[in-house]
């Protein structure tokens, strides 16, 4: 681990985060739950709001994907989406979905502006992020795709986003 230069829990939590919230609106599968903890622990993401159904920590079977993540990225639990929204629009976040929709801009066309604080909403594997979550939000942001299959497995669609806007914030 050394070689690998990986912070600890503490610096972890000591260090910058990308102004950045990972909104997850009725995620149902642990699995998944843990492997966004995992991408948001990569990548310095400010915090995962888990709403509904969504499981929160500690539980064994986010754990198994998490890997620890868990631990040091900052979580809070909503009742619901709307709820995660509005908290987060009062306390300046621009809110974005993560949803196919008939207005959503593709993701490589959706600007960061620098020192602006973002929140994404990512929805639940069989319906997506619910319609009054999108009614709420500043627009949605669609991740685009050539093949045959239209959707991606939410932990993954979470990996692309938020690499993306690293990436992004980075420039």
């Amino acid at each position: 681990m050394d070689e690998l230069n990986r912070k600890t829990v503490d610096e972890f939590k000591q260090s910058g985060k990308l102004p950045l919230v990972a909104v997850l609106d009725n995620v149902r599968s642990l699995h998944n739950i843990g492997s966004i903890f995992r991408t948001a622990d990569a990548f310095l993401i400010e915090a995962i709001y888990l709403c509904g159904i969504s499981a929160t920590p500690p539980h064994k079977e986010i754990h198994k994907s998490a890997l620890g993540a868990e631990e040091s990225v900052d979580w809070k639990y909503f009742e619901t989406a709307i709820q995660a929204i509005e908290y987060l629009q009062t306390n300046d976040y621009k809110v974005w979905g993560v949803e196919q929709t008939q207005n959503s801009i593709s993701l490589e066309r959706f600007a960061i502006e620098h020192g602006q604080r973002y929140a994404l909403v990512f929805g639940n594997e069989v319906r997506g992020v619910e319609q009054t979550a999108i009614d709420r939000c500043q627009g949605c942001i669609e991740i685009p795709q050539f093949g045959t299959k239209h959707s991606f497995n939410v932990s993954v669609s979470a990996g692309i986003v938020l690499w993306e806007c690293y990436r992004k914030y980075a420039e």
